[in-house]
């Protein structure tokens, strides 16, 4: 199951659990509006994929309290304090984000959300908080972990929830949720103040205490994320193609140039012309044939591989093909045509296509995790600045009198994934994404109506 949410600006946040499975695909379809005029020429591949596309791979457990046990095995001696950092950030690293997906999924609820799921959500996370603050550890080496964790999650939560109060619907529900929202938010602002975390230096301006807290997230991201290196793949290929058709030319060109000189005699203004010709026109289908020959020979091949390296051991825990470019509608899959509901070759669409193919090696894992979080960031600013600015008006008659409203114009671009894990049948889903030029509107997964059991083939 793959998740999406609005990030900030103009970003998506693709999201997914790779489970036991050694082996895993997946392919996004972005199908843009026809009158965006987009093509290759305005936004390249290479650009589009190294601008557009950031991936991150994570631990993660379905047992939430095991970075937990680790931790207090550390405390007593019995892990190093290497493995105290590793499981405490992974505990906290799940707890931040499962707060963030709680959140983002009451906000956007369409009825707004009850006051049993925010008393339920409150529950969790003073329930998770206590037992990650029952046992100090007194070693200072271990306490500076723990200080920066507890610092961050302390805040985050108050963060978190006080956008949940920012984003509640004034209903009958309203102000008990508030109350109950704000207490604990209160609950958590003195425990850093009592804990002494931050100087009221740092706490008097906004900008400070939001750059030390985007810190230390990073911090305790950066022992749970696993290290990557990307290739570019068909360097080799690429030189000697070109080698080669420099090759054929030049040997044609000489060849050329022999029957001119063989036919005209001696050197003449006319043999210094043909020849001038014969190298202009070297010089146009050199290129022009090595792009023709390089498209063909990598069609449909990986254009990146995506090294996986754990942080703590700097073993290869696994590889990652990558794919990206621009699709016609007509040579799509039945699967992904009706997931999108839609005659795509009357919509004229211009279709974006990411693919990856994974396998990774769970017995090098961190001892204890079996599964990682794949997040895909699709960031669509380079799209936005295809859009137009500005405005139109719509006139509405209303009790006999005529309003003009200003509307923004908005454009509708359709997400498509489909993921296959291991042998199981394709799983696909499609998400609705409302875009102005100045921002994301609104995203809408659409349900499918049966799930697609075609080829699994990428």
């Amino acid at each position: 199951m793959i998740s999406v949410e609005r990030k900030d600006g103009f970003s998506l946040k693709i999201s997914r659990i790779l489970r036991e499975a050694t082996e895993h695909q997946l392919d996004i379809y972005v199908f843009v509006p026809k009158e965006l005029d987009l093509n290759t020429k305005v936004v390249p591949e290479e650009e589009f994929y190294h601008s557009a596309i950031h991936v991150q791979r994570t631990y993660f457990s379905d047992r939430p309290y095991l970075p937990l046990i680790h931790s207090r095995l550390a405390r007593r001696g019995e892990l190093s304090s290497e493995q105290y950092r590793l499981s405490l950030s992974l505990y906290a690293y799940q707890y931040a984000i499962g707060l963030e997906h709680s959140c983002h999924v009451l906000r956007n609820e369409k009825d707004g959300a009850s006051q049993e799921s925010i008393e339920e959500l409150i529950a969790l996370a003073q329930d998770i908080l206590r037992r990650l603050r029952r046992t100090v550890p007194n070693d200072q080496t271990l306490r500076k972990y723990y200080v920066n964790i507890d610092n961050y999650l302390s805040w985050s939560t108050e963060q978190r929830l006080l956008s949940l109060v920012a984003h509640l619907p004034r209903g009958k529900e309203y102000k008990t949720a508030k109350t109950l929202l704000l207490e604990v938010c209160e609950v958590e602002h003195q425990h850093r103040v009592t804990q002494q975390y931050n100087s009221s230096h740092t706490t008097e301006a906004l900008s400070r205490i939001s750059n030390k807290m985007r810190l230390l997230r990073r911090l305790i991201e950066y022992p749970v994320t696993l290290k990557e290196k990307t290739q570019e793949l068909g360097g080799g290929e690429e030189k000697m193609l070109k080698a080669g058709v420099t090759a054929v030319v030049m040997t044609t060109m000489s060849l050329a140039v022999f029957e001119v000189r063989e036919t005209l005699g001696s050197i003449s203004l006319l043999v210094i012309l043909l020849l001038a010709l014969l190298y202009a026109l070297r010089e146009i289908f050199k290129d022009d044939l090595r792009n023709t020959l390089w498209r063909w020979l990598r069609k449909g091949r990986p254009k990146w591989r995506r090294q996986y390296f754990d942080v703590h051991s700097n073993q290869l825990v696994g590889r990652q093909l990558e794919w990206f470019d621009y699709r016609r509608p007509t040579k799509l899959k039945e699967e992904i045509l009706a997931a999108r509901h839609a005659s795509v070759t009357q919509k004229e669409e211009v279709v974006m296509h990411y693919g990856s193919h994974s396998r990774m090696l769970p017995t090098r894992f961190l001892s204890g995790y079996e599964q990682t979080r794949e997040t895909l960031q699709l960031d669509l600013s380079l799209l936005a600045k295809l859009m137009e600015k500005g405005s139109h008006h719509v006139y509405q008659l209303k009790e006999g009198q005529v309003a003009r409203h200003p509307v923004e114009k908005r454009y509708l671009i359709n997400l498509v994934t489909r993921e296959i894990q291991g042998q199981k049948p394709p799983h696909i889903q499609r998400w609705k994404v409302v875009m102005s030029r100045s921002k994301i509107v609104e995203i809408e997964e659409i349900p499918q109506k049966k799930s697609t059991t075609s080829d699994s083939t990428a």
